[in-house]
């Protein structure tokens, strides 16, 4: 089956999704009252963060580093954030935007893995890493609870839209595997937000029921 270019589609995702997550880093610091430097880094790590780990453990050139332009995009979000600041029903509107960025960084990031042709459990990774890395340093960084720690449906989202993107890369094209796996990463995401999706918490496994029982 040809390929479907997805190239300008393409470019518009990471622009999007490098705003997106510069803008919640930006807000992290806002609530902390920092000064513009400090929502700048912030923007910075959550915008980059997930690319740059991905690329490096990829052994390639780091994306931003070689394109400037989305490292600005980045510093120009913190500074717009610091200077025009915003309410908190604007930062919960920003997690649908946040969810359709969460899919679009995973699908991006299993396709440069599997264009450098390594396998399915790699690009699986490197879909979940650029989604999500970002986030968690920030968090890290800021001293907010980690998405890791939590139990909301957000790394099992990206982690969805990465294997429908390496299962159906090779059978129907990266053009529309790419729109399959963002399609699914963000229902699901959606979803969670909508209904209240969680986890189930840990109850001690076989072992500790049992305990439990005696």
């Amino acid at each position: 089956m040809p390929s479907i270019s997805l190239l300008p589609f393409t470019t518009l995702l990471l622009y999007a999704g490098t705003a997106l997550f510069a803008a919640s880093g930006a807000m992290a610091a806002a609530k902390r009252r920092h000064d513009i430097v400090t929502f700048v880094f912030f923007a910075a790590i959550a915008g980059l963060g997930g690319g740059t780990l991905r690329d490096l453990l990829l052994g390639q050139p780091i994306t931003w580093v070689r394109d400037p332009s989305y490292m600005l995009t980045a510093v120009v979000v913190g500074a717009l954030v610091w200077i025009v600041g915003f309410r908190e029903q604007a930062a919960k509107l920003l997690l649908w935007p946040d969810a359709l960025g969460l899919s679009a960084f995973t699908v991006l990031g299993a396709h440069k893995a599997l264009t450098l042709h390594y396998g399915a459990p790699v690009a699986v990774l490197m879909g979940v890493l650029t989604a999500t890395a970002g986030g968690i340093i920030r968090d890290i960084t800021a001293g907010e609870p980690s998405v890791l720690l939590g139990r909301e449906i957000y790394i099992t989202a990206a982690l969805l839209g990465a294997i429908v993107y390496a299962i159906a890369a090779p059978l129907v094209g990266s053009g529309l595997a790419s729109l399959a796996g963002f399609l699914a990463g963000a229902a699901l995401r959606i979803a969670a937000m909508i209904l209240g999706w969680r986890l189930p918490s840990y109850r001690g496994g076989l072992m500790g029921a049992r305990e439990g029982a005696g």
